[in-house]
C-alpha cells in the first residue's frame, strides 16, 4: 500500500490551483492539491501504527509557520511539470527533514527534496512552454499557515484518501 505526508493549502490556493489542474493534471480527480512532504511505498499494513506513533513524535514538538507562494515554476527538462513555488522553502525544508527520519528515512532520493504545489504535470513540451509562459506573468501571492500534515493513503483505484491528521501545536 502506498502511504503519503502531505500538507493541503487553504481553499483559495487550492481553487487557483484546481482551476489549471483540471485541465492539466491527470490526477486532478484522484488528491486534492497538495505539498507533498513524503511517499512511502509500502506493501506492509502492519508498519502503518509505526508511521503513525513516529509522526505524532515528530508534530508534537513542532510549531506551525507561514509559507508564501509566489510564483509558476517548473522541472523541465527532469519532468514536464508546471507547480507553484515557495517565495521561501527553508521552512518545507525543515518539516520534510523532520519527517525524514526512522522507518520512512529515505536514504538517497531520487530527485531532491522541492516543496511546491503541482497545477500540471505529464504534459507535452510545447505545452508545457505555452502553459507556464501565460501563467508566469500572472502576479501570484498566496500566503497561508501550515499548521498541520495530514497521512494519506492510497485505494486500490488509485484514489488518495486521508488516514490520519496531526497538528503541529507548539506555538513559537
Amino acid at each position: 500500500m502506498n502511504y503519503g505526508i502531505v500538507v493541503f493549502p487553504s481553499k483559495e490556493i487550492q481553487d487557483f490551483a484546481n482551476n489549471h489542474r483540471k485541465r492539466y493534471d491527470p490526477h486532478y480527480k484522484l488528491i486534492p492539491p497538495h505539498i507533498t512532504i513524503k511517499k512511502i511505498e509500502s506493501n506492509d499494513e502492519n508498519q502503518l501504527d509505526e508511521i503513525v506513533t513516529l509522526l505524532e513524535d515528530v508534530t508534537s514538538s513542532l510549531s506551525p509557520f507561514e509559507i508564501t507562494f509566489n510564483r509558476v515554476s517548473n522541472f523541465f527538462p527532469l519532468n514536464n511539470v508546471i507547480y507553484l513555488a515557495l517565495e521561501d522553502t527553508e521552512p518545507m525544508t525543515n518539516l520534510y527533514e523532520e519527517m525524514n527520519k526512522g522507518m520512512i528515512k529515505e536514504e538517497q532520493p531520487r530527485y531532491p527534496f522541492t516543496p511546491h504545489l503541482t497545477i500540471g504535470q505529464n504534459l507535452m513540451e510545447d505545452e508545457l512552454f505555452d502553459i507556464f509562459a501565460n501563467l508566469k506573468s500572472q502576479n501570484i501571492q498566496y500566503r497561508m499557515k501550515v499548521d498541520r500534515i495530514h497521512l494519506l493513503y492510497q485505494l486500490e483505484n488509485e484514489v488518495w484518501t486521508a488516514y490520519q491528521s496531526f497538528v503541529l501545536p507548539k506555538e513559537k
